[in-house]
């Protein structure tokens, strides 16, 4: 349906250049200026990424036996088709960018044996200790914290009525595809999951597809979830603006809110984690996953009626000059946690940016350990997230333990990069106005806490992301 009703973006043509080790980057992403209402201008004085019009995640587990000889075939299938798919299609937009995470239950089940014939396991320990070690966290703690976690739920986590809790999933791996085209990513899925198309298609058990769509109104265009949202017949749809790149009306991906470069890598940032300068994951990250289920009727019509209200939940309370109604890009604004207190205290509530800003960000100017100079509040996390209409997702392997539905919903397929996951963790309580010195005087769920009374959250699960050059069954090929 996104190809009929909406033309890809009009990315200017670039020379090739090989897929760096930064799998995750989806390179030859267009940059664009647009004006307050999110369309390209020539008079543009934000920047943002224009991202891929489709995104689909495939999450798995594996159907190869724990044994050397089975994971190393394994490792030496999955690299070839993904070798030849880059040979097809470039890591870009029009291409099709291919990220392949791998789940703390990979590690644990299939690769253990690694670190207790080598010495790299910890005993007394549930995690292998080859994997890349948090050192700013576990310093924090006075205990060894990996920069891979078990994924958690937060204060303001709670599932639509009669979902149950928030799953915390355990897949083995997700595979991230985006791409302009649809062809291009159903050619990568049916490559790397359909049986019989070839060695590689009976790796793996898939547990669930993920689809979904962001962008297509920067050219003065409908975007697509005003356009898909109208054609589900959402509740609250019609109140979408229609040039929005998201459900909630504001642009997400300005340039100033996303990692810039290689910040979210694992080894960039000095004293971050154990991978500079020789670690076998160094030029990988860390990524979370989850779901959540968008209410736009109360973001529209009932908790947020104006839009002077929905600004105060997404940015701060109090913005100063207040952006004319209908601006639907705005740069974020960047206060400390002092900032969020004195609101709290003046308007007893709170941004949704606003809050995270302080713990999202460089606080200091920092150079890099290759030698790039970071100002003050530079972002360090990467965004992924994409729109959906999936309910919570387009297939799943267990639709009673997931809550499947047929029922168009409209959810968001969240994805952030970032070196840690302590990172990610942080980031999601300041969120819940939860700090590691003190706690905001507002309940999570109010319509006082930024956006969060009008996100439900169903899933969640980290991985980390190796390199491009060890995504394939990470660590296999040391097992003897």
């Amino acid at each position: 349906m996104i190809d009929t009703i909406a033309q890809p973006p009009e990315r200017p043509s670039a020379a090739f250049s090989p897929p760096t080790e930064e799998q995750y980057v989806l390179q030859g992403e267009q940059v664009v200026k647009v004006d307050g209402s999110g369309v390209k201008s020539s008079n543009g004085t934000i920047a943002v990424r224009v991202p891929a019009l489709h995104d689909h995640v495939i999450t798995a587990t594996l159907n190869v036996s724990a044994n050397a000889q089975a994971l190393q075939a394994a490792q030496h299938h999955l690299e070839s088709v993904l070798l030849g798919l880059e040979r097809k299609f470039p890591p870009t937009p029009t291409g099709v960018g291919i990220t392949v995470a791998w789940g703390l239950p990979y590690f644990r089940d299939y690769i253990p044996s690694l670190g207790k014939a080598s010495g790299f396991f910890k005993a007394g320990t549930s995690y292998p200790a080859y994997l890349p070690v948090d050192l700013m966290t576990s310093k924090m703690e006075g205990r060894t914290v990996y920069a891979l976690q078990e994924s958690r739920t937060f204060p303001s986590d709670q599932p639509p009525p009669g979902f149950g809790p928030v799953r915390l999933e355990q897949n083995d791996v997700a595979v991230l595809l985006r791409s302009d085209s649809i062809a291009n990513i159903m050619a990568a899925t049916n490559a790397l999951f359909r049986p019989g198309f070839n060695p590689a298609g009976s790796l793996f058990k898939v547990t669930s597809i993920r689809r979904g769509f962001s962008g297509g109104g920067f050219y003065g265009q409908q975007g697509l979830p005003s356009k898909l949202a109208l054609a589900a017949h959402i509740p609250g749809a019609h109140s979408i603006p229609p040039q929005a790149q998201g459900f909630l009306g504001f642009t997400t991906t300005l340039e100033s809110n996303m990692g810039p470069g290689v910040i979210a890598n694992l080894e960039t940032l000095p004293g971050v984690t154990d991978q500079w300068p020789n670690g076998y994951f160094k030029q990988g990250t860390t990524m979370h996953l989850s779901h959540l289920f968008q209410d736009l009727a109360s973001w529209y019509e009932q908790s947020f009626p104006q839009y002077a209200h929905r600004v105060q939940a997404m940015f701060q309370p109090g913005l100063s000059p207040a952006p004319a109604p209908g601006t639907l890009t705005l740069e974020p604004p960047g206060q400390s946690e002092a900032d969020v207190a004195q609101g709290v205290q003046r308007y007893h509530a709170y941004g949704h940016s606003g809050s995270m800003a302080q713990v999202d960000s460089t606080t200091s100017p920092i150079t890099s350990n290759y030698g790039v100079a970071y100002p003050t509040g530079t972002t360090i996390p990467v965004r992924g997230d994409f729109d959906t209409l999936d309910n919570p997702f387009y297939y799943t392997a267990d639709p009673a333990g997931d809550h499947y539905s047929k029922t168009k919903a409209a959810g968001l397929h969240f994805i952030v990069f970032q070196p840690t996951i302590a990172i990610f963790n942080r980031v999601r309580l300041a969120m819940d106005g939860h700090y590691s010195d003190k706690t905001l005087p507002v309940a999570p769920r109010s319509p006082h806490a930024g956006i969060n009374s009008v996100l439900y959250t169903t899933h969640r699960q980290n991985y980390l992301v190796p390199p491009r050059r060890h995504r394939s069954f990470p660590l296999a090929e040391f097992l003897a």
